[in-house]
């Protein structure tokens, strides 16, 4: 029987703010265990939890850009379960009054069309301590980091209305890229400030109806979750066609195995209003404040992109993929750069340095000043393209100018006619089989030669003067 995936993602975006979403203690993921910590992230008797202004900014941020309606009166529930990583014995979410509704995220699918998935809400909540499994000598032990106790939560629960894995990661990809444009979160999985849990069913292609799901979790990538979507579907078909009844269970991703394993069974615990932090009004004017601060989006820049610097289609979406990565590239033009110079560079030279340097963007030794006047020297023939990428790869560890470093290793190029022309005729004495070849019809011999005048020149000879005067001295 051919069967139709239906598939709902639940996902837990950690939000940027300076503190936790109840106290003042610092927000800070990667810290040493238990340092930031106080009696409310403990739960200590007598804590009075103080609900954070900004962390209520962020969530109404990242939940507008996702397109969804701001509920203008929302409040916290007790979540209630027992687990050690939380000792209070409920989180605090919204379960009964989220802070939004009824969103939606466009993604391209397999066919290249374009497609809407629905949002179903938008809720925030708080996270958890973190359990650390060890083993001292012969005993496992289990340790407590309270750290991430406390710290801001959105969790994005999308409608069923994903039917592929590639939908699945496209989704995400989609809904990251809005997030981080506001600047409400990071949302990396790799470093748990994005976390993704998958609700996944099969039913008879044709049919509408919704069958027994299993939830997925532990996946630490985009492609992990594609791959277990992939091998749940495939695993819930094997089930069925044996006529097995599929039960309701979470079921965790193993990357090694490939393989998604059974954890535990679905357990939901009751919500009950919490009498602690009082209900949120949102007013009017205040929601017109925070739709003020939306930047321009993503689509807003392609087309902007593709009319003011003239980019092709491919070339407007990188440069828009990224708000930090527009704003570069848009600082670099300011400076005097041809865009499409500009463009270049940053995709094949500036993004894989700071990839190989664990670097990003925003915070990169090599701002768009100094990456700005490195492309001015080399668009007005000062140096040629090797040199400009020795000159880069000089920046990301000296905090001299680009000027500086030409002059202080002789960068400079060489495109005196006279000079090279000496230069030229070395080469040419030096590579008689060249010159001849050349003349019989074999067009790489001209290449050939320009790079022997470029290795003579030790790389400062300007390469299009050096291509001419060949083409001239060899007619």
């Amino acid at each position: 029987m051919d069967y139709e995936a239906v598939i709902g993602l639940e996902i837990h975006v950690q939000l940027n703010s300076e503190t936790k979403m109840f106290c003042d203690c610092p927000n800070r993921p990667g810290d040493d265990p238990n340092q930031n910590i106080c009696p409310i992230c403990l739960w200590l008797p007598g804590a009075i939890p103080k609900f954070s202004h900004e962390v209520l900014e962020k969530a109404t941020l990242a939940a507008l850009v996702l397109n969804c309606d701001i509920q203008q009166h929302n409040a916290f529930d007790q979540k209630v379960y027992y687990y050690p990583d939380l000792p209070k014995g409920f989180q605090l979410s919204q379960f009964h009054k989220p802070l939004a509704k009824d969103g939606w995220v466009e993604i391209t699918d397999e066919d290249g069309t374009r497609k809407k998935i629905r949002i179903h809400q938008v809720h925030m909540e708080e996270d958890v301590a973190k359990l650390v499994h060890e083993i001292e000598g012969r005993m496992p032990i289990s340790l407590v980091d309270f750290n991430r106790a406390g710290t801001p939560l959105i969790e994005i629960v999308s409608e069923p209305d994903i039917r592929t894995p590639h939908e699945a990661m496209e989704y995400i990809k989609a809904l990251r890229t809005q997030i981080r444009y506001v600047g409400s979160a990071e949302c990396s999985m790799e470093q748990g400030t994005m976390r993704v849990d998958a609700n996944i069913s099969l039913r008879p292609k044709g049919m509408d109806q919704f069958n027994t799901k299993v939830e997925v979790k532990n996946m630490n990538s985009i492609h992990n979750v594609g791959d277990a979507i992939a091998y749940e579907i495939y695993r819930q078909a094997e089930c069925l066609n044996g006529g097995e009844a599929i039960v309701l269970h979470t079921r965790l991703w193993d990357p090694e195995k490939r393989v998604t394993v059974s954890m535990r069974g679905k357990f939901e615990g009751p919500c009950i209003p919490d009498p602690s932090v009082p209900q949120i009004v949102i007013s009017d004017e205040w929601l017109r404040e925070m739709k003020s601060r939306l930047p321009e989006m993503p689509h807003q820049k392609v087309d902007r992109f593709m009319g003011d610097y003239s980019l092709p289609t491919d070339e407007a979406v990188f440069m828009s993929s990224e708000r930090d990565l527009s704003d570069y590239f848009e600082t670099v033009i300011k400076q005097g750069v041809q865009p499409r110079t500009a463009v270049h560079w940053i995709a094949t030279q500036l993004l894989p340095s700071l990839k190989d340097r664990d670097h990003r963007i925003a915070d990169s030794s090599v701002g768009p000043e100094r990456f700005a006047a490195l492309l001015k020297m080399l668009e007005n023939d000062r140096i040629n393209a090797k040199s400009a990428r020795e000159v880069l790869s000089k920046l990301f560890d000296s905090e001299q100018t680009p000027e500086e470093i030409i002059n202080t290793f002789g960068y400079t190029q060489v495109s005196d006619t006279t000079e090279l022309e000496a230069l030229i005729d070395r080469v040419l004495k030096d590579n008689p089989a060249a010159i001849e070849d050349f003349r019989n019809g074999t067009e790489k011999a001209l290449g050939y030669l320009v790079g022997q005048a470029m290795r003579t020149s030790k790389g400062k000879a300007n390469p299009k003067i050096v291509r001419d005067i060949l083409i001239q001295k060899l007619k």
